[in-house]
């Protein structure tokens, strides 16, 4: 900690406590947060790999920055009025961060433009708020648009003039529908004083690492979640960003490692990734390993607190390498249902993972913060922040009240103030003022015998082992909803391999009685997620399904084929276009090169007819492939077909 100013004071508690103090009695304003914010000017803001090399930018050198794209802002759009919108649309990155605070010191309100939308979404977000221009990383617009290095003014200064009073945070659109909700920063403040409340409460989430308490930039800044618990929170602390270059397993790993990060914020999918590939891992070394590695998380459940901490350290440290090292100190899964299995395994080998809530429209609102293994590991969301209040309505429903929410929500043209009580759509029960939520109110499908099935609770018990995660949809026959559970396959896997997943999803759905409500079990090509997705997205799916976009495999066909050479047809179609030779000519065990006269050039050709095919692209380790049934057995044994 030595490392960090603190404004002169003993401890953390005391150091952020004298920051909302000085937010409080200098004016809720953007102009205060920015100054506060930047105020330890010799504490690192953001670092990155450059090479070799890690390549830090202090606090107060990023202000200098944003003060002089902020007075280049204005240079370039003079014309404009005070609290005019400005969209900014980049990657989390230091120049996002410099970008944002340069259109509000510009006097403007910043939109912040999900990455995820497509251009059709992003410019009807464009239209509702007036947005008159447009930061961006590239992507052109309908509006006047800048890059970051058009926006580089050596020698200028900050602009005179008022700061912007507030910024537009887009949802994720999952709903078809964007909606546009506007923050101030007295929302950012209590939303400050709930964070504040974290950490008077916890101690491990602010442990620092050798000195250091450093960020992991995993979540986008444009992101309630991440503009909020990552950014606008550890900014105010003076804490650290560590530049994530892409999502690959081993640059998430690789980074974390070398750069020493102490904290990871994260959707529930990466969580789950994690942990699959770990269980995996450990599965492969052996049944005999995989069953010590179960016992000890059972004794792990029932030894008391201070053991089974003890316990982690010593028995779990070998899975812990394989993971993240030792710097990480506390993290958090956000933004939708996470599965208690997976809490259960990240706790149990000695990292605090805990479950938090919150939504574009209101923030994050609640973290799981107690040590007991039960509110923990249970799917529980904590108790409501500071500044906020919960409340059960009769039908389970999760309303939040306090000054946290955003001032207005813009969506299809109508915009709603914020009210007393927000009505979240999200279902939760209560134990002893600890919130657990079961599910969205707009899943609930109705089951065969007239039963409400909540999608969240239902898919974990049905979920079957190496599969990615099946997802209970309502499809619309008439004025019925039918359920239906998609079940998501490898579409190249053999008609054996297929019964054979369909047989295990059938017997879990019958363990968990359940025969009766889903109506049908479909095998359905995988994944289910998009690209840009990190949830899934039930009513895109139903639409798919009902609209016959997406289908079910046929399995009779598939043992008509021989056990799906399909495969082998595709990839020689593939070997033969790239070759410019007829299919037939191209025998399964035939050499690219020794016996089909391939070139390197004819590889490169094929590799990139392969993933125009076949949607997949293929690493390194891949180039050993020279035959068409080696390209098979590859993509099948990796199921990294989509």
């Amino acid at each position: 900690m030595r490392d960090y100013q603190i404004g002169g004071e003993r401890s953390v508690n005391a150091f952020v406590e004298h920051k909302l103090q000085a937010f409080r009695e200098q004016g809720l304003s953007f102009e205060t947060l920015f100054a506060l914010m930047f105020r330890e000017s010799e504490n690192v803001l953001y670092e990155r790999s450059v090479g070799w090399r890690i390549e830090t930018t202090s606090y107060g050198e990023a202000k200098a920055h944003a003060e002089r794209r902020a007075a280049r802002l204005r240079q370039r759009l003079p014309e404009l009025e005070h609290d005019a919108v400005v969209g900014l649309y980049m990657d989390n990155s230091l120049a996002w961060i410099e970008c944002f605070w340069a259109i509000l010191i510009a006097g403007f309100r910043p939109l912040l433009m999900n990455l995820r939308l497509d251009g059709r979404l992003l410019e009807q977000a464009l239209a509702d708020t007036d947005c008159r221009a447009v930061v961006t990383d590239g992507k052109r617009f309908s509006c006047p648009c800048f890059t970051p290095e058009e926006l580089e003014g050596e020698g200028l200064s900050a602009p005179a003039g008022p700061f912007g009073t507030g910024l537009f945070v887009m949802s994720s659109g999952t709903s078809e529908h964007v909606k546009l909700c506007l923050y101030t920063a007295e929302e950012f403040y209590y939303q400050i004083c709930g964070s504040y409340s974290i950490i008077r409460q916890c101690r491990q989430i602010k442990k620092f690492s050798d000195g250091h308490l450093k960020l992991l930039s995993f979540l986008p800044f444009y992101h309630v979640f991440g503009l909020i618990a990552m950014y606008i929170w550890f900014a105010f602390f003076s804490r650290t960003f560590v530049h994530l270059p892409d999502l690959a397993p081993e640059t998430v790993v690789n980074t974390i490692k070398r750069h020493k990060v102490t904290h990871i914020f994260a959707v529930p999918l990466f969580w789950e990734k994690v942990c699959d590939q770990a269980l995996r891992t450990i599965r492969d070394r052996g049944e005999e390993t995989y069953a010590c590695f179960e016992r000890g998380l059972r004794l792990w459940e029932k030894l008391p607190r201070p053991l089974a901490g003890l316990f982690s350290k010593l028995a779990f440290k070998e899975v812990r390498d394989k993971l993240f090292g030792e710097s990480i100190r506390f993290m958090i899964s956000g933004g939708s249902f996470i599965d208690p299995k997976i809490l259960r395994f990240f706790n149990a080998v000695g990292y605090r993972l805990a479950n938090g809530y919150g939504m574009t429209e209101i923030g994050i609102t609640s973290v799981e913060l107690s040590g007991s293994r039960r509110w923990l590991c249970g799917g529980f969301v904590g108790e409501p922040m500071r500044c906020v209040e919960y409340r059960l309505a009769e039908d389970g429903e999760l309303l939040v009240r306090g000054k946290v929410i955003a001032r207005e929500v813009r969506e299809d043209g109508a915009v709603t103030e914020r009210g007393d009580w927000f009505h979240t759509r999200d279902l939760a029960v209560c134990e002893k003022g600890h919130y657990r939520l079961l599910g969205r109110k707009d899943d609930l499908i109705v089951g065969a015998g007239g039963e409400n099935l909540n999608p969240n609770l239902i898919e974990p018990l049905v979920q079957p082992d190496d599969c990615a995660p099946v997802c209970l949809i309502g499809s619309r026959r008439g004025t019925k909803t039918v359920p239906v559970l998609l079940v998501p396959v490898n579409p190249y896997a053999s008609a054996e391999e297929l019964e054979a997943l369909r047989e295990e999803t059938a017997a879990r759905i019958e363990s968990a009685g359940l025969r009766g409500e889903i109506a049908r079990l479909a095998l359905v090509p995988g994944p289910l997620l998009l690209p840009d997705e990190f949830k899934l997205n039930r009513l895109r799916l139903a639409r798919a399904w009902d609209s016959g976009e997406l289908r079910e495999l046929d399995l009779s066909a598939r043992r008509a084929d021989e056990g799906g050479d399909e495969l082998i047809r595709r990839i020689t179609a593939c070997f033969a276009e790239a070759l410019g030779a007829q299919p037939e000519e191209i025998g399964p065990d035939a050499d690219f090169f020794l016996e089909l006269g391939g070139t390197s050039l004819d590889y490169f050709a094929l590799r990139e007819e392969l993933k125009a095919e076949l949607g997949t692209s293929f690493p390194l380790e891949s180039a050993a492939l020279h035959t068409v049934r080696q390209f098979a057995d590859y993509l099948r044994s990796h199921r990294e077909i989509g």
